[in-house]
């Protein structure tokens, strides 16, 4: 586990789902506000927190309290990426839309919405895979 610390992996889930239906109706309506919406999301899961990230919020105020406790946890340092993975391919997304270039737009949010998908359905969070990987090909600074 990080210094981040660790959450119950149901919340993560829970957002994927959510993420994904957001991104469905994006990619069947093309209304790009609502992806900018999403790519805000993404954003504050990623820059301000899980904590703070909206999805996160309803899981706890709403879900959480009527579920049974669980003992599992998730490192929140990998979920942190994942969101903001899905932050870029949502700003890609939205600026692809704003600006007319359609056929980027729609490959941004498809494969943001397969990453959502993955994880809603499977409990295969692609960014948390990535993650690790990266972390052992990245040259890391000594403190001192």
């Amino acid at each position: 586990m990080s210094a981040g610390g660790a959450v119950d992996p149901r919340g993560p889930r829970f957002a994927a789902s959510v993420t994904t239906a957001v991104l469905a109706i994006v990619l069947i309506t093309e209304w790009w506000p609502l992806l900018a919406a999403q790519t805000v999301v993404f954003a504050v899961g990623a820059f301000a927190g899980l904590r703070h990230a909206p999805y996160s919020v309803l899981y706890r105020t709403l879900i959480a309290p009527r579920l049974r406790p669980t003992s599992e946890r998730e490192d929140v340092e990998p979920l942190r990426f994942a969101q903001a993975v899905g932050f870029g391919f949502a700003l890609v997304g939205t600026v692809g839309y704003a600006a007319g270039l359609d056929v980027v737009a729609l490959a941004a949010t498809a494969l943001a919405l397969l990453a959502a998908f993955l994880n809603a359905a499977f409990g295969f969070c692609l960014g948390c895979e990535v993650y690790p990987l990266l972390r052992r090909v990245t040259p890391r600074t000594r403190r001192t």
